[in-house]
């Protein structure tokens, strides 16, 4: 990145005129002026978050998108309570409840998932009072059962055909 700015102050090459004026005068002022297009024109992507700022929409999936990156290793470790290949490629937590149809649904899906992909499926219960809770509620999962994938979490039972484009992409 240029900094020329911080490079003219420090090596002295600043003018006379425009040190003796201050960076507050008109010749300091220009000075920094002319280094700050000068910036922007070598570097426009400065400018991108100030011209095209997320959207409340982006914000609140990146947000997602983080806290499934710190979470991950807590939602997807083999050593957990689950189904398939401990060193699968692909990996999906999913969150149940007792007494859950749909979950023991979800379930069974994913077990017939897991004969055709290479897939690990962690089991987490969200009504345990334990750590599959406090998951669930760091990842403001309210219905089951629930699905969290490393890029995306989807509430509510899936079909099979459905789960199986998203571990096909």
């Amino acid at each position: 990145m240029r900094y020329g700015l911080v490079i003219l102050l420090a090596s002295g090459l600043w003018s006379d005129a425009a040190r003796a004026d201050g960076l507050f005068g008109p010749i300091g002022r220009a000075a920094l002026g002319a280094e700050i297009r000068a910036l922007l024109l070598e570097e426009p992507e400065i400018l991108e978050p100030a011209l095209n700022p997320p959207s409340a929409f982006e914000e609140s999936v990146n947000a997602d998108l983080s806290r499934l990156e710190e979470l991950a290793q807590q939602l997807f470790d083999p050593a957990l309570a689950g189904f398939g290949a401990e060193d699968a490629v692909l990996h999906i937590a999913i969150f149940i409840r007792h007494a859950c149809s749909d979950c023991a649904r979800a379930q069974d899906d994913l077990q017939a998932l897991v004969k055709d992909h290479d897939l690990r499926v962690t089991v987490h219960r969200m009504d345990d009072n334990g750590a599959g809770a406090a998951l669930a509620q760091a990842l403001e999962l309210s219905e089951a059962p629930s699905y969290v994938l490393p890029d995306m979490m989807i509430q509510g039972h899936i079909p099979p055909a459905v789960l199986e484009r998203y571990l096909s992409r």
